[in-house]
């Protein structure tokens, strides 16, 4: 017999753009916004709030995020310089360039910080794969109380 139970499970893209839990699409990766002028908000969780998933599954682990942040920055220095090459039609001077390239670099550091983890757990680390029990159960904290 099928199950006729219709699921609502938040999708991958959604799940993962709000910063969540990738096991259970509920707890909060992070532990403020992103642009949040507190250091401590913008740490992120050592485990889910919500299915007690550790998120550094080994010691240096997120070592493998610089490399997704790299990838971030060369993606946003070449949109950088391209956009500032359509807007100004100014091909001649290089401090243009480096002025608009650097400035996009440091405004974008902090969704290179958390978006280059969020990108290594959902999606290059197969073993943190969704499960929905874990979606469906009560959290962690809720069950303290």
């Amino acid at each position: 017999m099928k199950d006729t139970e219709e699921k609502n499970y938040p999708s991958v893209i959604q799940s993962a753009w709000n910063c969540k839990c990738p096991r259970c699409r509920q707890g909060n990766m992070f532990a403020g916004p992103i642009l949040s002028l507190n250091r401590s908000s913008r740490q992120m969780r050592t485990v889910c709030p919500h299915c007690e998933l550790l998120f550094e599954k080994e010691p240096g682990y997120f070592y493998v995020a610089m490399y997704v942040s790299y990838v971030f920055v060369v993606a946003q220095l070449i949109a950088s310089c391209v956009a500032t090459y359509v807007i100004t039609g100014n091909a001649e001077s290089p401090w243009l360039y480096l002025f608009v390239a650097c400035a996009a670099v440091i405004l974008l550091a902090p969704f290179n910080y958390r978006y280059s983890r969020v990108v290594l757990l959902y999606w290059l680390t197969p073993s943190f794969r969704f499960r929905p029990e874990l979606y469906r159960r009560q959290s962690a904290t809720e069950a303290i109380r």
